[in-house]
């Protein structure tokens, strides 16, 4: 059982980060999103930006790397784990990582909408 699962829905900020450290491959990528939180003094819109970075493991990430760009929108599927450990200094520090668990893809950025408009284009003068 998972203990705590996120639904994600955001931008790539830049494009994903295919690892490999002994026979593991992974993928990391920050998605960002932006949160409508009222208007300012002069009635303007603002927005709360949060970012978040996620890791897939295997096939996962492997199929996020090769398919998705900085940009893209993706819906992910995440287990929140504990991070905990001992820094240099002795002190015990606390965070959190998302693990991936499954994704959909979302509407495409402005790379791969110009790169599937060029596509089109070609296709058409052949």
């Amino acid at each position: 059982m998972n203990s705590f699962t996120v639904t994600a829905i955001g931008q790539l900020a830049k494009n994903p980060e295919l690892a490999i450290k002994g026979e593991v491959s992974y993928t990391r990528f920050c998605l960002v999103g932006n949160d409508y939180i009222g208007k300012d003094e002069a009635g303007n819109p603002r927005e709360a930006v949060t970012s978040l970075w996620f890791t897939a493991f295997d096939s996962l990430g492997e199929a996020i790397a090769k398919n998705v760009r900085k940009g893209d929108q993706l819906i992910v599927q995440a287990q929140i784990r504990a991070s905990n450990w001992t820094d240099r200094e002795g002190e015990k520090q606390y965070d959190h990582s998302f693990v991936v668990q499954g994704f959909k893809f979302g509407a495409p950025g402005k790379a791969k909408r110009e790169e599937l408009a060029s596509r089109r284009a070609a296709a058409v003068e052949s």
